[in-house]
């Protein structure tokens, strides 16, 4: 089981590798858009990403209301955690 700390260290390095992000610019509260600039071309990346890390897809419709690290981190937590 993934912990939200465990999700955030993983999408952070996915955002330095993919987008060439600096690590220090990337928080909880950082904006996806205004803050690192992700345009939604990135973003259909970084969910391709995050489905090849977890082998389950985000959907798009889940994503359209992420804004920020923090909304993404959520998400994938929703996603990995096992159905009660």
């Amino acid at each position: 089981m993934q912990t939200r700390d465990d999700i955030f260290n993983t999408l952070r390095d996915a955002l330095v590798e993919l987008f060439e992000l600096d690590p220090e610019r990337i928080s909880l509260g950082s904006n996806l858009y205004q803050d690192l600039e992700i345009d939604s071309i990135d973003a259909v990346d970084l969910i391709d990403h995050i489905k090849r890390q977890t082998g389950k897809k985000i959907a798009a419709e889940e994503f359209k209301s992420v804004r920020t690290v923090s909304d993404v981190v959520d998400a994938v937590y929703r996603l990995v955690q096992p159905a009660a």
